[in-house]
């Protein structure tokens, strides 16, 4: 279901009007102060690394950017645990089960609503195949790594690198 900016107050049912609220621009209640908040939208990324240590990628088949190589990565689905949508993704892009083997950082931009959480992991059974999201899947050598595809991919790689030492 798509999310549509409230028009009328949920407490009182006035009209929402822009207003400056709590140091930024927000649609607010003028009849009892009210105060419309934007949440952030959560994903999550999954560094899969194999025995010899290379990174499981995805070759896109969806928009945006279909067609480049990425990390298994999505939504979080309101009230789903973050590890489990983590597991979760890669199960349905690469075939693989997973195991976290912890956080390597959280990502976010100012004015972007997508606060994007990475953890790394290993394989614990599946069959390496596409899902229906990815073109290909492949394990690629830290040294051979497709050009990034998103804004933070090389943070994350170099991120990743340090964790692993």
């Amino acid at each position: 279901m798509p999310v549509v900016d409230p028009v009328y107050c949920p407490l009182c049912a006035t009209r929402l009007v822009p207003r400056t609220a709590h140091g930024a621009e927000r649609i607010a209640c003028p009849a009892c102060d009210f105060v419309h908040f934007e949440d952030p939208k959560l994903a999550v990324g999954v560094l899969v690394t194999n025995d010899q240590r290379e990174l499981l990628y995805t070759k896109r088949n969806h928009e945006p950017l279909m067609g480049t190589w990425a990390f298994p990565s999505g939504f979080v689905d309101r009230g789903e645990d973050v590890r489990a949508a983590a597991r979760r993704e890669v199960e349905e892009e690469t075939g693989l089960l997973v195991e976290l083997d912890g956080l390597v950082d959280v990502y976010s931009r100012d004015r972007d609503p997508v606060v994007y959480l990475v953890f790394d992991a290993h394989p614990v059974g599946g069959r390496l195949q596409p899902g229906p999201e990815a073109q290909a899947v492949r394990f690629f050598a830290a040294a051979a790594l497709p050009p990034p595809a998103f804004p933070f991919d090389r943070e994350i790689v170099e991120a990743w690198e340090i964790r692993r030492r």
